[in-house]
């Protein structure tokens, strides 16, 4: 007796789906690196090359959207990396943190990769402190105050709210040792 129980049509599917994941982790791999490069080029002032990094990041996140209902944890990571990059820049530049309607993110990537732009604003007030630029380290823990403390309210289970919880806890550590440093 032989049983039809449709296992050759599973696995045809099952297989296609490992096909869209692996093309997104091989995406993935390269918008991290593409924005880690971003913001080292914003660390070193080259804001050209910092520009087209993150140009060719924002190209890329584009493309694996469309796979976000289907893989939501591996784009979510991804976004919070492309965010982060993001919001590390505009500061730099313009002084200004960005929303997640101006950087069109979701609201969990966004602040996530918020919280981890701290660390990277809390680089740039010790490399302000370093250039003896009192008025722009002033300027950098201001912003990773602001983030602090605009998003100290939120209280949400990993559950709903995956890792936000321990980032928030670092952000606070690193505001209290820039605080420190600025002192």
């Amino acid at each position: 007796m032989s049983l039809d129980l449709g296992i050759s049509e599973i696995e045809s599917s099952l297989m296609k789906k490992e096909e869209k994941l692996d093309k997104v982790m091989t995406k993935s791999r390269e918008i991290v690196r593409l924005c880690s490069n971003a913001i080292k080029a914003i660390h070193s002032r080259e804001f050209d090359e910092a520009k087209k990094l993150l140009k060719a990041s924002g190209d890329e996140v584009a493309a694996i959207k469309k796979f976000e209902d289907e893989f939501p944890g591996h784009v979510n990571h991804i976004m919070q990396e492309y965010v982060e990059a993001r919001i590390v820049f505009s500061a730099v530049e313009d002084g200004k943190i960005l929303s997640f309607k101006d950087l069109n993110a979701p609201m969990e990537a966004y602040l996530t990769g918020l919280l981890d732009a701290t660390g990277e604003l809390k680089r740039e007030m010790y490399e302000s402190l370093r250039r003896k630029d009192r008025k722009g380290a002033e300027s950098y823990f201001k912003m990773m105050e602001d983030i602090y403390d605009a998003l100290l309210p939120l209280r949400f289970s990993n559950a709903v709210l995956p890792e936000f919880r321990r980032k928030q806890d670092v952000a606070r550590i690193q505001l209290e040792q820039a605080r420190g440093e600025l002192l």
